[in-house]
């Protein structure tokens, strides 16, 4: 098992490399195939890895909805035909700055 800090870190790039997919705006990214992808392809690993996380430093965050992340992974895995664009983009404004925040918040930044 890897170090609870590598998580962590890899949680952080996954959300910079979001962000910086997302850069353009919504329009640019509901138009281009290729930065969907990369998106979902990010927000996939960015779930793997909060899944590896420890109940303990889970539950020193509860304001993050770590089963929801979960489950958010198992459809971006094996539900993909059933993926509602408009909800990963909401996702990606509303709830990965807080998810964000959080990793931080964790390891001291």
């Amino acid at each position: 098992m890897k170090d609870e800090r590598a998580y962590l870190e890899h949680i952080l790039r996954c959300c910079q490399r979001i962000k910086e997919d997302c850069a353009a705006g919504r329009d640019a990214v509901f138009e281009s195939h290729t930065l969907q992808d990369a998106l979902l392809r990010n927000l996939q690993v960015l779930c793997e890895s909060a899944q590896r996380l420890t109940p303990e430093t889970k539950s020193a965050h509860g304001q993050i909805p770590w089963n929801a992340i979960s489950g958010m992974r198992n459809v971006l895995v094996h539900d993909y035909f059933d993926i509602d664009f408009e909800v990963i983009w909401m996702i990606v404004v509303r709830d990965l700055p807080v998810l964000e925040a959080a990793i931080r918040h964790q390891l001291g930044r």
